[in-house]
């Protein structure tokens, strides 16, 4: 097998590796207190249903055990309207959660960002307390080596080409 051969297809695996899709980060949604649940959601999600100035909602966000088919809609309130979040079992036609608290978004409701951190959140009417914690999963992943890596190995390829090639010469 040549050199030449060796190097190409070495520069084209690196460069396959190095034009990976990107992928939104995922984030945890974790809900504690009088009302447990877990969840998770792309960072850059599509609303379903979008009420300017109010909120947002998604439909069957998969993740609530408790929930028919295990789907829940899940909808996040502006602060003008008091904040929180509200989990809808659609098919069972349950209110699974209906809180209070802090806008967990920033942006418009067509196109929201969700804030990280841990919030606070009380019952809609009532007394329950929550705990919310929003957390993105890609950041305690394994670390994607950075593009200089891929140039230092496709380098160190090559000197083994080269040192492969006059140690055949000689």
């Amino acid at each position: 097998m040549n050199v030449k051969r060796i190097l190409s297809q070495a520069a084209l695996s690196a460069a396959l590796l190095w034009a990976g899709v990107a992928n939104a980060a995922v984030y945890q949604f974790s809900v504690s207190g009088d009302y447990t649940a877990q969840w998770q959601l792309d960072s850059s999600v599509i609303p379903d249903v979008v009420g300017p100035g109010e909120g947002f909602t998604l439909w069957d966000v998969d993740g609530f055990p408790d929930a028919f088919f295990g789907l829940a809609d899940v909808s996040f309130f502006s602060e003008a309207i008091g904040g929180g979040v509200e989990i809808f079992d659609f098919y069972g036609d349950t209110v699974l959660l209906s809180t209070d608290g802090p806008q967990l978004y920033t942006g418009t409701e067509e196109n929201p960002v969700f804030k990280l951190g841990t919030f606070f959140l009380t019952e809609y009417l009532g007394t329950g307390t929550y705990t919310l914690t929003i957390k993105d999963l890609s950041a305690v992943a394994t670390p994607v080596p950075e593009p200089e890596t891929y140039g230092m190995l496709l380098g160190g390829l090559g000197l083994m080409g080269v040192m492969l090639r006059r140690r055949r010469q000689g």
